[in-house]
């Protein structure tokens, strides 16, 4: 039996890839394992799938100062062991990883031990991590065309990203009925990102009383980030954060306002929803999200605004304007290349594992 290891982890973005992946790999007969943080989203959002998961000591690679920048990379040494030791135990034929902090000993680990790794990079520009990881890479798949520049080319493999097939089989009915909304007027989904957006959900909530008058909202607010004055607000519902029912939510959404992380506007594009994104500013990021937007924004994918110049008047005004336009968004995200992200991908693990 073919022995695979996933890795990748810190936010939701760098594990729901991995998990797009698992139904093809049972089918091709993998043995599947996963190597993650010992407490990080991503031990949480695979344990629902009966793999078994190894956590290994992290560290986080930090651009800016933090007194952390001193006992991390202790962290991160150790994690090289943990991964090391981990590895030598399972002996998989090939690591498959979607990034993050965590990725990074597992990867350098597994090279040591001459096992192939395939890498993916989400943005635009590769990360910090993924940097640390492409020298030893087997091959590094990306999602944007410009992304190639950026990556050796001799490695580099324009895929798209893997995207849960269960999004695609979401029910509006049962969404409608979670939400207590009624059919006949439109839904704006609000997503930012797996612990939330502050700007967004002020920004957001500071409109609803006009975007009530047209649409109904179904927010996605993160952990914590649910507003307890809102509850009994008609034709607007929050959550926290959406596992089984995020496929129907999808399913009921016209439009959608969203933060421009790589993997989140890749589902978007793949379910041909008209979207606003508002990525997070350069001054709180390495600026990946920004270049991700007017990427998509380019194509005639999005509608993009600067958090910097967020109102709750302008967001009211590009709602209005992506509604009575969706259907210019959705013909051109229609005609994208962008395809079978996981067909491609596990061709690749598959030549990678018949060379070794």
């Amino acid at each position: 039996m073919k022995k695979i290891v996933l890795t990748g982890g810190g936010t939701a973005g760098h594990v729901t890839p991995n998990i797009a992946l698992l139904p093809r790999l049972k089918e091709l007969g993998y043995e599947i394992h996963y190597i993650g943080s010992y407490d990080g989203i991503e031990k949480r959002l695979i344990e629902d799938f009966n793999i078994p998961y190894y956590g290994i000591s992290t560290g986080k690679l930090r651009r800016y100062f933090d007194p952390k920048n001193f006992t991390d990379p202790f962290r991160i040494l150790k994690g090289y062991s943990d991964a090391k030791k981990i590895l030598k135990q399972l002996k998989p034929d090939i690591v498959f990883s979607k990034g993050g902090f965590v990725s990074v000993p597992v990867v350098r680990a597994a090279a040591s031990q001459k096992i192939p790794c395939i890498i993916h990079e989400s943005d635009m520009t590769p990360g910090l991590a993924n940097k640390l990881c492409i020298p030893v890479a087997r091959k590094v798949c990306c999602n944007f065309p410009e992304t190639l520049s950026c990556l050796p080319a001799d490695k580099a493999v324009l895929t798209g990203s893997p995207i849960r097939g269960e999004l695609t089989q979401g029910n509006r009915i049962s969404a409608l009925n979670l939400c207590g909304f009624t059919a006949n007027k439109p839904v704006i989904m609000v997503v930012g990102g797996s612990s939330g957006a502050a700007a967004i959900n002020k920004a957001v909530r500071q409109a609803l009383p006009k975007l009530l008058d047209d649409f109904q909202v179904v927010h996605l607010c993160g952990k914590d980030k649910i507003d307890n004055l809102l509850l009994n607000v008609e034709g607007y519902k929050q959550f926290e954060y959406l596992k089984e029912e995020l496929k129907d939510i999808f399913a009921m959404a016209d439009i959608v306002i969203s933060r421009a992380g790589a993997n989140a506007i890749c589902e978007l594009l793949a379910l041909h929803k008209p979207n606003i994104l508002i990525p997070l500013p350069a001054a709180s990021s390495r600026g990946d999200q920004i270049l991700n937007a007017r990427s998509f924004e380019s194509q005639g994918f999005s509608i993009v605004i600067d958090e910097d110049y967020l109102t709750e008047n302008l967001l009211v005004e590009k709602v209005q304007e992506l509604y009575c336009n969706r259907q210019s968004f959705v013909d051109n995200m229609r005609r994208s290349q962008q395809k079978n992200a996981i067909e491609t991908i596990v061709s690749l693990i598959e030549e990678s594992i018949k060379r070794k």
